[in-house]
């Protein structure tokens, strides 16, 4: 018959079981074994990944794996050891999947076996084994609210994804680790989520900025559609008219009739042409506004521009067209095309990708023949803009976000804006920890409103009319506007990704739900 070659020359990872409380002495058993022969390479007990406990006054330390210990052998080399040296020592054995297949011993892949270290040296004595499954954390349990879902950028736990989770006052990462049999897991927590260099994934089942814009998108949706159809100051009064009539009666298909029968075609078509996804929209926001009269015209008395960047153009876009430009009484909108990547995660699969998704970025200009070009006061230090001229100015609107920015003051707002580290007592020593400032974690807006040098600027109260807006502007020349006005999309764009990932400056995410209508 001849040799297993696999089994004499092959090495893997194998998982050797033993009686509680002789890890120790197998280890001793097999290191003098792999002194004295060939083919036993490496063993490893983590007999420090523990969880203490308290007894009669003294800290003793238990073995995570009781009765396990890992070899990197030969399979030839490990089973003579165990029957010469150790017969109370057994291999691990997976268990049978299907009748009648094939007995294996349990092997541990080297990477799976490396990350498993890394973790065990780095982070054991720090993480808490927690009873309930994984998928328990998805949501707080008080709120309902789905949790923030981070992947870890770099350290030893680079690429680990988790749930970023509040424990009584701390906030922690929980995540999985691979167990030592095929397809095991433990679900883990890590304490001080707030050191780790984390990365915010979009929670495609519930993602609290898409659940956050669904009525905003359902009235910007509508808005769209009447600002293209010609409405213009009558929009708003539009807009509410369909909305009471939809509350008396929510039929999009008898709304569609009327408006038809009334003269208003353009409008009947654009509604009728709506997707499934576009009409549960609005039929939802009519079921609110029912419940809740008045709440539309409450929350949107005002129309001056459309936010920043939402997932409905308005104005069609005819032959692969990506930009098109509306009149307006006091100013032309300019409605481009951006497609947004995202690293997303759907954690019914508990799965991640990386989706891209098409959204409207809306800016406006001021032409340099405007007998009243208005000028905007800018805020915090942000001149530059106040000057008038025969320049062209773009806009967006951000007024939302930066009506709470602008109310920001003293101190406040330098930790806020520059804030670095601050120093915590943390036990017995004191630490530093890095503040919620857009200094670290949304460089781009830290640069518009502090950088002198900076084109784009944040402008309180900037005139349109007979409004006021906050707004981020750049003001160019007519030989720049081109490049002034991709300037200017270009900034909003990062500004919007690097608050959505990051999972600090929550309050500035909630407030970036003004500024970004997220799908």
């Amino acid at each position: 018959m001849l040799p297993d070659k696999l089994n004499h020359v092959d090495y893997h990872w194998y998982v050797v079981r033993t009686k509680r409380h002789q890890e120790s002495k197998l280890v001793e058993l097999l290191e003098k074994q792999k002194a004295q022969a060939k083919n036993i390479l490496e063993i490893y007990a983590p007999t420090h990944t523990t969880v203490n406990v308290s007894q009669d006054n003294d800290d003793k330390r238990k073995p995570l794996f009781a009765g396990i210990v890992f070899v990197l052998a030969t399979q030839h080399a490990l089973m003579s050891f165990m029957k010469e040296h150790s017969q109370d020592a057994g291999m691990q054995y997976e268990r049978k999947k299907e009748k009648g297949e094939r007995t294996r011993m349990c092997v541990i892949p080297e990477s799976q076996m490396r990350a498993f270290r890394d973790y065990n040296e780095n982070y054991a004595d720090k993480v808490i084994v927690l009873e309930r499954p994984y998928s328990d954390y998805a949501f707080n349990t008080k709120t309902g609210e789905p949790n923030e879902i981070v992947r870890v950028i770099d350290g030893p736990l680079a690429g680990c994804e988790g749930y970023i989770c509040r424990f009584r006052h701390e906030k922690r990462l929980v995540f999985q680790v691979q167990g030592f049999e095929p397809g095991s897991w433990l679900t883990v927590s890590c304490p001080k989520a707030w050191d780790l260099h984390v990365v915010r994934l979009h929670n495609m089942e519930g993602d609290r900025l898409s659940v956050g814009t669904e009525k905003g998108r359902a009235v910007d949706l509508l808005v769209g559609f009447l600002q293209a159809c010609g409405y213009g100051d009558r929009t708003l009064p539009m807009l509410y008219g369909i909305i009471d009539r939809l509350a008396a009666k929510p039929s999009l298909v008898s709304l569609c009739k009327d408006l038809h029968a009334q003269g208003d075609v353009a409008l009947s078509r654009r509604l009728a042409q709506m997707t499934g996804k576009e009409a549960e929209l609005v039929i939802n926001l009519v079921r609110y506004e029912r419940d809740n009269p008045g709440y539309v015209k409450a929350n949107w008395s005002k129309l001056t521009l459309r936010p920043f960047l939402t997932p409905t153009s308005g104005v069609a876009m005819d032959g692969g067209k990506t930009e098109v430009e509306l009149s307006h009484k006091n100013f032309t909108e300019i409605v481009r095309k951006v497609d947004i990547t995202e690293e997303a995660y759907q954690p019914s699969r508990q799965k991640d990708e990386t989706i891209t998704t098409t959204y409207y970025a809306h800016i406006a200009f001021l032409p340099s023949s405007s007998p009243t070009l208005p000028v905007g006061k800018a805020g915090k230090g942000m001149e530059g803009l106040e000057e008038p001229g025969q320049d062209i100015i773009f806009f967006a609107n951000w007024d939302g976000f930066l009506q709470a920015y602008f109310l920001t003051a003293g101190k406040a707002n330098e930790k806020l804006v520059a804030g670095t580290v601050e120093t915590v007592r943390d036990g017995t020593a004191n630490t530093e920890k890095l503040i919620e400032s857009f200094r670290n974690y949304a460089p781009t807006l830290y640069k518009v409103l502090t950088d002198a040098g900076s084109a784009v600027k944040a402008v309180r109260d900037f005139k349109v009319g007979g409004d006021t807006l906050d707004v981020l502007a750049i003001k160019a020349s007519a030989q720049e506007k081109d490049a002034a006005k991709d300037k200017l999309i270009q900034t909003c764009v990062r500004i919007c990704k690097e608050l959505n990932t990051t999972n600090h400056l929550a309050v500035w995410r909630r407030y970036l739900r003004t500024v970004w209508l997220h799908q």
